[in-house]
């Protein structure tokens, strides 16, 4: 991986560059969709190239693991292989689901067992056997095993579940080395920054992720469930002790806002379900606030979904259509929610690629911001 940085901000810490990775380049800021389980909810692959058209996608070696299963997934050659997707993806390690399974599962210094959300089953997670489940997947990027600490979340926990996730990642390491590439193209490793919302632990932590020397590296713990400023807080540190000369990847983050407010902080990668989940509710995202689609004032609104025309969906229906097909529980309406939503998170970081490249970023999102705030 190559990592090229091509314009700062000169009123933040915003940045724009180019990763080049196995199956191509990707420009930053660059939003993620969430391909959880080889797909992204509700879009076609070929929707999502030709309209949507991100350079990454996200999947998730828990859910993997677990359905299609690891060996069908090789056998197929790969998770590219097997969704018929031709640019990059990036596979988060399974923490945060150890995380989310708080009631089934239990943490020790080996690894982690856990109870299929499934079936019931019982499966054991180390840092070694994660490495060796995304050699298999074959993603472009894949990540650390680490524990993502809930919110709130006691000082003496996070500092013993930090130290744990350091040494998890030093045999994440130690393992990849002596785990061969299943597929003909290179994989990028990312570590994961931890230490909850505790500006001592965060820098601590991001010292140490530093230290490895990896291509790239990843901040996880945020956006659990604390308040939007102890997340910029967290980044800030952060931000301050990561090499400069390669890319900085927020994990799950977020609004519309929380991407624009984390890019002037040095933030390159980002990816959350919002879109494609809010989407599949009636939320609607768009430059002028959010739109809540069911709403009965929208029920003879002919105008476009979004003026805008990020997206051939955004001037091909109206809101009136749309919300008609909401009120009817038609699959219809949740795609093109989807797409629209999609469309617009890469319009939004594209857009500030633009505005950091012409040195007019910081107002640019300051506006922005504002303008986003409104509830339509």
């Amino acid at each position: 991986m190559q990592f090229s940085l091509e314009a700062t901000d000169p009123n933040s810490r915003a940045r724009a560059g180019t990763i080049q990775l196995a199956h191509g380049p990707v420009e930053t800021p660059i939003f993620m969709p969430v391909g959880t389980v080889a797909t992204v909810k509700g879009v076609h692959q070929r929707e999502l190239e030709e309209e949507i058209n991100p350079d990454i996608i996200l999947g998730n070696t828990y859910h993997l693991y677990l359905r299609p299963q690891t060996d069908i997934i090789q056998k197929a050659g790969g998770l590219h292989k097997f969704m018929n997707w031709g640019r990059n993806i990036l596979t988060d390690s399974g923490g945060y689901q150890v995380y989310s399974l708080s009631a089934n599962r239990k943490i020790k210094e080996e690894g982690v067992k856990f109870k299929s959300h499934i079936d019931g089953s019982y499966h054991f997670f180390t840092p070694e056997r994660v490495m060796e489940i995304q050699r298999l997947i074959g993603a472009d990027v894949i990540m650390a095993f680490d524990e993502c600490t809930p919110y709130p979340c006691d000082y003496n926990y996070a500092k013993r579940s930090m130290h744990m996730t350091h040494r998890w990642l030093d045999r994440c390491l130690a393992h990849l080395d002596n785990t061969p590439l299943a597929y003909d193209y290179d994989q990028t490793f990312f570590p994961i920054v931890q230490g909850s919302t505790y500006k001592d632990l965060r820098k601590q932590s991001a010292e140490y992720i530093a230290s490895v020397g990896a291509a790239g590296n990843a901040i996880g713990g945020l956006s659990v469930g604390e308040p939007a400023e102890e997340m910029y807080a967290m980044t800030e540190v952060v931000t301050e002790i990561l090499p400069k000369e390669k890319p900085r990847y927020l994990m799950g983050v977020g609004t519309p806002i929380n991407i624009l407010e984390n890019i002037a902080l040095g933030i390159d990668m980002f990816d959350c379900v919002m879109p494609t989940r809010n989407g599949r509710n009636g939320m609607l995202f768009t430059a002028e606030g959010t739109i809540n689609i069911k709403n009965k004032k929208w029920e003879d609104d002919f105008s476009p979904i979004d003026p805008m025309g990020i997206t051939w969906v955004d001037t091909a229906y109206s809101k009136a259509y749309l919300r008609h097909l909401f009120s009817v529980n038609e699959m219809l309406g949740r795609q093109i929610a989807t797409i629209h939503n999609l469309g617009f998170y890469l319009w939004l970081t594209r857009e500030a690629r633009k505005q950091i490249k012409a040195g007019t970023f910081f107002a640019w999102k300051n506006t922005m911001v504002q303008q986003m705030d409104k509830r339509l």
